[in-house]
């Protein structure tokens, strides 16, 4: 086999499109293995680390002896993954370490309030950050009538389109700082469309939670009607540690200050919190260890997949930034969005940026800030758009419909976790997709795309 493609004027490693399967093989064991039989279930509960870390180990191998420079293609994909987990982690341990109680008002307006201040909150503290603290006091606050709706538009709201506006908001946009997008550049770029879904969203919400309030009995109205808003907080020193955090995000990248910065904090919060406090959250390390499991495998198996888009992305066919949008989005909907994103990001570095940006006069790959810096500048255009449009597009698209099904984003099981042991009935798989996603959430996420791209 050839050790080099070429696209353009630039060289690529050759990786034959089977070296893919692996990726899609472990993606797809993570969309389908929690919905089959319990036995088969449990046996994947059980053996998910090693499958994960078997196949990015094999992935991983041919990158290290076969590869072409494939050492340095692993050493950045590890750095990468190592990034993504320490921001994860310790946001979602300091998150943990919050206990809000809030009494009263759940009337459908105080209902709104409540997802609109989870959404800003799901930009400083992240998706998975902003989904842990508040999912308990919101099926707290409307214990007399909650319903299956209501978790899932916590979902739509809290754990999904919130975030789109921070790399500390989702996972996919932290992947997009850490390859050189400016920490609020989608501030600038992507309020617009953010607003306009959240409010769509919104309003969809409060007409279902009015029906609901207005069917609820007398008694119940007049207990959420009587009592005055009361909110109790516990753990409220963490909010230092998440501002740590956030700041750690600004710090350079030379000798791992950031994560080491992160780390510290997280540690700190976890042991400077009550144990009675994590316990009243139910806090364990569960999730976070299998995020941490199966994001190894996945970044170490996507490997040959980002390297075969850098070149074939020309071939791909898609070239609008509203092609972008579904295609990033119809996959988030049923893979991962993190890997996702990174995708349709080399997809548009190969399929948008000129050649000559791409190489350096020597013929090899430009560094991916210049290739970014180049799709960022307001100059840069491809064809009648411009090139930043296709940044927002894969932006938007990998958070906005990782809200279409239970597997989009990780937060979105854990909320439905946490609610069914709560004993709050959630939709099944295709209830959620077929009665709220598909009627409600697609058609909002699609005029959100002909608008804004």
């Amino acid at each position: 086999m050839d050790s080099s493609t070429v696209v353009g004027s630039v060289s690529h490693p050759s990786i034959a499109a089977a070296w893919v399967i692996p990726f899609g093989l472990l993606l797809l064991l993570i969309a389908t293995m929690p919905l089959t039989p319990h036995g088969v279930k449990r046996f994947w509960e059980r053996f998910y680390p090693a499958v994960a870390i078997g196949l990015g180990l094999i992935v991983a191998g041919y990158y290290l002896w076969q590869v072409p420079h494939g050492s340095h293609t692993v050493l950045a994909t590890m750095e990468d993954y190592f990034a993504f987990i320490v921001l994860i982690g310790s946001l979602f341990v300091v998150a943990g370490g919050i206990h809000i109680v809030i009494r009263g008002e759940a009337r459908p307006m105080g209902n709104v309030l409540f997802l609109l201040v989870g959404a800003l909150l799901a930009n400083l503290i992240g998706t998975t950050g902003a989904s842990m603290v508040l999912i308990r006091p919101w099926i707290r606050m409307n214990k007399y009538r909650i319903t299956a709706f209501h978790i899932v538009f916590f979902i739509f709201v809290v754990s999904n389109v919130g975030g789109a506006l921070t790399p500390i908001g989702d996972p996919p946009l932290f992947l997009g700082y850490l390859h050189g997008v400016p920490f609020f550049w989608l501030v600038d770029h992507a309020t617009l469309p953010w607003l306009f879904t959240l409010g769509l969203v919104l309003a969809a919400f409060f007409v279902l939670d009015w029906r609901n309030f207005q069917r609820a009995p007398k008694r119940v109205r007049a207990k959420e009607t009587a009592k005055e808003p009361a909110v109790h907080v516990e753990g409220l020193h963490n909010l230092i540690f998440l501002l740590v955090i956030v700041g750690a995000v600004f710090l350079p990248e030379k000798y791992f200050l950031r994560q080491f910065a992160m780390l510290g904090a997280g540690a700190a919060a976890y042991f400077s919190t009550k144990k009675s406090v994590r316990a009243a959250n139910e806090f364990t390390f569960g999730p976070i260890k299998e995020v941490a499991f199966l994001f190894a495998g996945i970044f170490a198996t996507m490997m040959p997949a980002l390297d075969y888009l850098q070149a074939h992305g020309k071939e791909s066919g898609i070239e609008r930034p509203m092609q972008y949008y579904v295609s990033s989005g119809a996959l988030s909907s049923v893979l991962d969005n993190a890997p996702t994103y990174l995708n349709f990001l080399t997809l548009a570095e190969a399929a948008v940026v000129p050649a000559e940006v791409r190489t350096t006069p020597a013929g090899q790959p430009a560094p991916e800030a210049e290739v970014i810096a180049w799709l960022l500048n307001p100059a840069s255009r491809s064809g009648r758009y411009p090139a930043s449009l296709f940044i927002v597009a894969v932006s938007l698209g990998s958070v906005f419909f990782g809200a279409m099904t239970y597997i989009g984003n990780g937060p979105n099981f854990m909320v439905k976790s946490i609610a069914d042991s709560a004993k709050v009935k959630t939709p099944t798989f295709f209830g959620y997709v077929f009665k709220f996603s598909l009627p409600i959430l697609l058609p909002i996420l699609l005029l959100c795309g002909w608008i804004f791209l």
